[in-house]
């Protein structure tokens, strides 16, 4: 703590400084990326009133009282002068605590209780406790990428930050724990030292999945549909009993889709470091997202007063479950249409768009009816006249449409449950998945955004998919028995070209066909799908 000499000499000072203006330099989140902000402080000695301005929110607003506390209690005074901070551009809005940092800074280098000249190096961003102490903040990973884009020398965030902002390559990054050590590291920028990471070796060491497919017995169908839907990225309904086993190979699917690649791992993570979900650490496994049926619309694709990304982003290059599909609200779930096919959500406001990315495979699951033992071997259903359509029929067609591969799940027999004979397990299943992907990637090397066949427009599934006579008319007449749209038509064609390449087959052939309207083929008249 300084002495009474010192405080008294630094009061004296204050009183006689002269007006100065001052730059130090934040970041604002714009979706999942983010634009450096100037912090421009102009103190004067004519007046008292601080003022921010540059379209900053209640919370920027309410900084003030948290920087004088701060300010205060490590010994340095706060300047009751006229005192100007603008945050340009003043045309997008500030939002939340994270600028306490940099004003904070700024206000005691234009009172000159700081004299650095290393103020137009560094980014910083922090919020505030009254004692000092530096708390975490959202969205460092993009925040740490704009700094290096604007060729700033390094960040400077709470020490909570500072390993997800090292994944960055190029860039220092350093962690404080509070306003002091920043103070300081001005003064003398050999007091912190940067946090380093080693992406490449964080990413080369993805740990395993604790579930596998070797521990479902039975299910040989389901697990067909499911490999193909992995092949080809291709969504899935699963429509069965209660205790059949939707939940469990549904949560077993991300152990059969392809690693993450880096680019891949990098992206989700920037999602969920500006969501505050981000513990530190490089997502490397494929995001599984379950919410509950009760989530709204702007929990589900994201929104808000100050929008932030939704489940369907959250999942994005991973897998989004819906458990029970026909609970979650018919609103709810139409607002999904357009995002599943976009791969993303774009959220408007009155000034600005936010779009988030939502390239997801989406697994919905599902009761035959009400009761749940619609068709069940060996259970009745109690289920009324009319009660299993209007059951379904709270899933849209439009919905349904976009789902590509509908799968009936029967219940395991005692004698698959408690046999001795072991599942195919996860990894042999992948290795035909990437197999696949391979195939694809070769196909679509050209063709930028598309990376799977699921991914297809029309235009490109007429180049890629290839009916002989036998296979077109086997089609046709799919489509007029079970009454299919012009959609459907395409996504049964895509499934085909997917099973293809799982049979190494440059050509659709006709058992193609048949296996992809197969899993589209339940009965209309008893599910309404």
């Amino acid at each position: 703590m300084l002495s009474a000499d010192e405080i008294f000499f630094r009061y004296i000072h204050s009183q006689t400084i002269s007006s100065m203006i001052v730059k130090t330099y934040g970041s604002a989140l714009q979706s999942v990326s983010a634009i450096s902000i100037v912090i421009e402080v102009n103190v004067s000695p004519k007046g008292t009133r601080l003022s921010i301005v540059g379209l900053p929110g209640s919370s920027v607003k309410e900084s003030e009282d948290r920087i004088e506390s701060a300010i205060h209690n490590i010994g340095y005074f706060f300047p009751r002068f006229r005192t100007i901070v603008n945050m340009a551009p003043a045309n997008i809005r500030k939002e939340g605590a994270a600028y306490d940092l940099p004003i904070a800074i700024g206000l005691l280098a234009a009172s000159e209780q700081i004299i650095s000249d290393y103020l137009n190096h560094y980014t910083l961003m922090g919020e505030l406790s009254l004692d000092g102490t530096l708390l975490p903040i959202k969205g460092a990973l993009p925040m740490t990428i704009q700094a290096k884009k604007d060729g700033f020398k390094g960040i400077i965030l709470p020490i909570q930050n500072a390993k997800e902002a090292a994944m960055v390559e190029g860039i220092n990054v350093y962690g404080a724990f509070h306003l002091k050590e920043v103070i300081d590291f001005y003064n003398n920028p050999t007091t912190l030292s940067p946090t380093n990471s080693d992406i490449s070796n964080i990413f080369s060491q993805q740990t395993a999945y604790d579930l596998d497919f070797n521990e479902v017995k039975g299910q040989y169908s389901v697990k067909r549909g499911l490999e193909i839907a992995a092949a080809g990225g291709h969504n899935i309904l699963l429509i069965g009993p209660p205790g059949a086993g939707k939940t469990m190979l549904a949560k077993r699917f991300p152990t059969i889709l392809p690693p993450m690649t880096l680019p891949e791992a990098l992206e989700t993570t920037k999602i969920y470091s500006v969501a505050g979900k981000l513990d530190g650490d490089l997502i490397t496994k494929r995001p599984f997202r379950s919410p509950h049926h009760t989530i709204s619309d702007i929990a589900l694709v994201g929104g808000g007063i100050h929008p932030q990304p939704g489940e369907i982003s959250l999942a994005h290059n991973g897998v989004l479950f819906l458990d029970e599909l026909p609970e979650f609200q018919r609103a709810v779930l139409e607002v999904m249409r357009q995002p599943i096919e976009e791969r993303k959500v774009t959220i408007s406001r009155a000034n600005y768009t936010a779009d988030f990315p939502a390239a997801f495979m989406l697994i919905a699951s599902s009761n035959p009816c009400p009761c749940g033992y619609f068709n069940h071997p060996e259970r009745s259903c109690s289920c009324g006249p009319g009660m299993v359509q209007r059951y379904m029929r709270k899933i849209s067609g439009p919905l349904m449409d976009r789902i590509d591969l509908h799968i009936e799940v029967t219940p395991v027999s005692h004698h698959e449950l408690t046999g001795l004979s072991t599942s195919e397990s996860s990894n042999k299943i992948r290795e035909r998945v990437i197999a696949a992907r391979n195939i694809q990637k070769q196909r679509f090397i050209r063709h930028k955004g598309i990376y799977n066949n699921a991914q297809m427009h029309s235009s490109l599934l007429k180049k890629t998919a290839h009916l002989d006579t036998g296979c077109a008319d086997l089609l046709k007449k799919a489509m007029q028995t079970l009454h299919l749209s012009a959609r459907a038509y395409d996504r049964i064609l895509k499934v085909s070209r997917t099973i293809a390449d799982l049979a190494k087959s440059e050509n659709i052939q006709s058992d193609h066909i048949a296996e992809a309207i197969h899993f589209r083929s339940l009965d209309r008249e008893n599910y309404w799908i």
